[in-house]
């Protein structure tokens, strides 16, 4: 049987990571959302094991560590470099963009100013990372 998804979205707006967990409860109420408000939260989390994403989404402008820098380190790290990244920022400056896909992103998302269109992108990427995760384990 298939677990659900667990994702971990890195953002120092509370106000974002509110809206991102309401969108993503209606998206699919199985998918499971855990928090870090700056890098260096999140890369504690990563390293100590307390929190174990299928899937990270990561924002560019915040303190203490930003996200270009937090997923250099990500993806310097064995255990997680195989965990998809999506850049998630409200600007999309295109040298920032191509700087976090050399890095390893898988996408950058601009964070959308309507709450249905961030469901749809929501929507496309965890069906996506459900069928990937599906054929993963069929291989396996």
């Amino acid at each position: 049987m298939a677990t659900s998804l667990k994702c971990f979205l890195i953002d120092d707006d509370i106000d974002d990571q509110k809206i991102f967990s309401i969108i993503v409860e209606e998206v699919d109420p199985t998918i499971l959302c855990t928090f870090a408000s700056d890098g260096v939260d999140a890369l504690e989390k990563l390293k100590n094991g307390s929190v174990r994403p299928d899937i990270i989404f990561l924002d560019v402008n915040m303190p203490r560590m930003d996200g270009v820098e937090c997923l250099e380190k990500i993806k310097q790290l064995k255990q997680l470099d195989h965990i998809p990244v999506f850049m998630y920022s409200t600007t999309a400056d295109p040298t920032t963009v191509m700087q976090t896909k050399k890095l390893g992103a898988k996408d950058f998302i601009v964070k959308p100013t309507s709450i249905m269109e961030l469901a749809s992108i929501l929507t496309g990427i965890f069906n996506n990372e459900k069928a990937h995760s599906r054929t993963h384990d069929n291989e396996i």
